[in-house]
């Protein structure tokens, strides 16, 4: 099977997209979801995050959730705001947050390569999650939340989806977080051949995020069986040149210092770190160097260079924060299941870090370097697993752009 395919897209109707599009599922929680789809009856959120339309206290998990899904997205395809495609397509989608602009290709990747691991992953999953996304693709017999994957240098890529943008966009829409969503319809025959050529000639492409929801694919893929170019065995995806891509810090913090003193800890930490005192919040501007907030004071911690290994996982600069203090000295073991431990995304800046040490009962903050795309892509390569909450990408794909659906609508 090709590693990727066209495929008949639902989408908004023109004119809609406005009202459709939403924060991606897993970044928002219940109650924020709630309150962001108020007044907004044509929300994806209403697909993606469903019980915000049921009692508040029943479980997101519970069956009427995923059933509410498929009411809702089945109530838009009857208003005509989702249309699906007459034919197979590819299509352009640029993000702008700012300065940073991406442009990716929105496909139907094969579950067979990513069962084979030419579309490489470096995150372990957890069962509830995978869970939760069989359950939502299942109930509404489509995949609506999109796999963000890289692709490597192919400069031939990057000019036809230049082309393929050098036109109107046949959506754009600005969201309330001021990120641009633009998406373009690839209908030329030649493009779309061209394309797929391009991406089969690739020995690999990589997961950046969305390990839940490809692994969600691949066991929907396997129960419903059948012919091999069925539509149910592949997964929706934007593929996006890996240079492109803007990785941002995803920073630690811990309730308590492990029943050391603040000397206690500092002078151990001295023994692997040059520790420096700063008068203001440290956000790291290299590798190997790391920024802590404790007791009101905020210090600069440079890794000793001896200690740095060769290995693309140990050598990552979250493995070293926690080989080195995080878990011989603060005994956190496992950062997925300690509620010792918090993750906080360079979203919000490391002046919320020092906020919530001040404040929300956390005891000591780190900061760190962002994790680049070629650690990333080398960690793949190898087959390893990065640590948890390593990597945070901005800006975020939206939901309800395209949705890749099992059949017509």
């Amino acid at each position: 099977m090709s590693l990727i395919s066209p495929f008949r897209g639902l989408r908004p109707a023109t004119n809609h997209a406005d009202e459709i599009l939403a924060p991606p599922y897993d970044v928002l929680s219940s109650a924020e979801a709630r309150e962001k789809a108020r007044g907004k009856p044509h929300s994806f959120l209403h697909i993606s995050k469903p019980e915000i339309d049921l009692p508040e206290d029943l479980s997101p998990y519970d069956p009427q959730v995923y059933a509410m899904a498929a009411q809702n997205m089945q109530k838009l395809v009857d208003k005509k705001l989702l249309l699906q495609e007459d034919i197979p397509v590819y299509y352009a989608y640029r993000l702008t947050w700012g300065k940073v602009q991406m442009t990716g290709l929105v496909a139907a990747a094969s579950v067979a390569e990513y069962d084979k691991n030419r579309i490489r992953k470096h995150e372990y999953t957890r069962p509830v999650k995978e869970d939760d996304r069989v359950r939502q693709i299942e109930a509404v017999n489509a995949q609506t939340g999109p796999v963000m994957l890289a692709y490597p240098k192919a400069p031939r890529i990057d000019e036809i989806i230049a082309v393929a943008t050098s036109g109107e966009a046949d959506m754009d829409v600005t969201g309330e977080d001021g990120v641009r969503h633009q998406l373009w319809v690839i209908y030329d025959d030649d493009m779309i051949g061209e394309l797929s050529a391009g991406f089969e000639d690739m020995p690999a492409i990589y997961i950046a995020d969305g390990h839940h929801r490809s692994a969600a694919a691949s066991r929907i893929s396997a129960s419903l069986g059948g012919e091999a170019d069925a539509i149910h065995h592949r997964f929706l995806s934007v593929i996006f040149p890996h240079h492109e891509m803007k990785i941002l810090d995803y920073n630690r913090l811990v309730k308590d210092l492990n029943g050391l003193s603040r000397e206690q800890l500092l002078t151990a930490i001295e023994k692997n770190f040059t520790l420096t005192k700063s008068d203001k919040p440290v956000k790291p501007a290299t590798i190997r160097h790391f920024g802590m907030y404790v007791d009101g004071q905020w210090y600069e911690l440079e890794i000793n260079k001896e200690l740095v290994p060769e290995d693309p996982v140990e050598r990552l600069d979250i493995s070293l924060l926690s080989a080195y203090i995080i878990e011989p000295l603060l005994g956190i073991k496992d950062p997925r299941k300690d509620d010792r431990i918090d993750f906080v995304g360079g979203i919000r800046g490391v002046r919320e870090l020092s906020k919530r040490v001040d404040g929300e009962g956390w005891e000591i903050a780190f900061s760190l370097f962002p994790t680049s795309m070629d650690d990333l892509m080398a960690v793949a390569e190898q087959g390893q697993v990065m640590p948890p909450k390593s990597t945070w990408f901005e800006p975020k794909l939206a939901d309800g752009v395209v949705s890749l659906v099992f059949g017509r609508i």
